[in-house]
């Protein structure tokens, strides 16, 4: 069995993640940790595990590297850089949630959020979105998990780059994230009565998941580009729909551009393209591991459009962290996180 550790489990990502890995067969949920709610039940925090028995500890991560195989860090950004050095490396694999290990410019993270605090170990670290850096991903000691956002963008659009289709500084990306994306702080803005009947773009022009992107679509297209992300809110729990627009670079048909598709996805059984016409819609994902993309070419103004949807607890967070651990020990990537999503929710 996989020993496993959880720092920050009292997050909405970190309670998805403990969900999952107590129902993972070759997994042991060895330690839970949290701030807050250091010393009490789990099941009195999410009453929804009132059939599991784990307390949430103090925070120890040295102890946890000792008597765990792994451990996962859901911790707001900056944070898990001041826990993970080389010592801790040399004892574990780490699978981080938060944003500390994402990206490779230790300049253009710090521009984005605050000081790296582990410098030293972020060349090691692997970007872990599992479709496109599998074998880069196998053998690694530290793994930093992309994000909600991040995860949905970038598998939509990564073909389009790979074969160099699309204007690389024409993408605009428009995306919606259910409110758990914000987190399970507490925030007027988050409140019912503020989302509910409502929706509405937030960091415009500013949001921290824009450099990720474009730090793995330019390594996709061997150039550096830049794009347009403007973020929603929307009144519902969970889910992501990213839609994407491009400039072709030259007139291509809906099979031209599908046979790219599934050049690079038919295969991956956690990406599910749809038929023409159809296109994808957050119920159809909600948790479940599923990706689902689908696209259009508009050829009046020669643009493609893609649309992607995820769940973004699960594929956008936990349900990855778990994938990434199956590489990294590896077990059949499904392990675990093979479930049909639910339906109507």
């Amino acid at each position: 069995m996989i020993k496993a550790g959880i720092i920050g489990a009292t997050g909405y990502a970190g309670s998805e993640l403990v969900r999952l890995l107590i129902n993972h067969p070759d997994v042991s949920v060895e330690t839970i940790t949290s701030k807050s709610y250091t010393g009490r039940d789990y099941k009195s925090v999410y009453p929804n595990f009132s059939h599991i028995d784990l307390v949430c500890a103090e925070e120890n991560t040295e102890e946890l590297a000792e008597n765990c195989d792994v451990i996962f860090l859901a911790l707001p950004h900056g944070e898990a850089s001041k826990r993970i050095n080389v010592d801790i490396l040399s004892k574990c694999r780490i699978i981080d949630l938060g944003a500390d290990f994402r990206l490779q410019d230790v300049d253009v993270y710090e521009s984005w959020y605050c000081e790296h605090y582990s410098k030293d170990v972020l060349k090691e670290a692997v970007y872990g979105l599992c479709e496109i850096n599998r074998e880069k991903i196998k053998g690694r000691r530290i793994v930093g998990n992309p994000g909600c956002y991040t995860s949905c963008s970038i598998l939509s659009l990564y073909p389009l780059l790979k074969e160099d289709m699309v204007r690389e500084n024409s993408i605009i990306i428009d995306a919606k994230s259910g409110v758990s994306g914000a987190g399970r702080g507490l925030s007027a803005a988050n409140l019912f009565c503020e989302v509910n009947e409502s929706v509405k773009a937030y960091k415009i022009a500013s949001h921290r998941h824009t450099p990720e992107i474009e730090e793995q679509l330019s390594a996709a297209c061997g150039k550096k580009l830049v794009i347009s992300f403007t973020p929603h809110l929307i009144p519902m729990n969970r889910g992501i729909l990213a839609t994407c627009y491009a400039d072709l670079k030259k007139e291509y048909s809906y099979e031209d551009i599908r046979r790219v598709y599934e050049k690079y996805y038919k295969d991956e059984y956690f990406i599910r393209l749809m038929d023409e016409g159809i296109f994808p819609e957050t119920r159809w994902v909600k948790n479940s591991n599923f990706v689902d993309i689908g696209f259009a070419v508009d050829k009046r103004t020669n643009r493609v459009i893609v649309i992607g949807a995820i769940d973004n607890l699960y594929k956008g967070a936990a349900g990855q962290a778990v994938q990434n651990m199956n590489i990294l020990f590896g077990l059949d990537e499904r392990t675990g996180i093979d479930s049909v999503p639910p339906f109507p929710v």
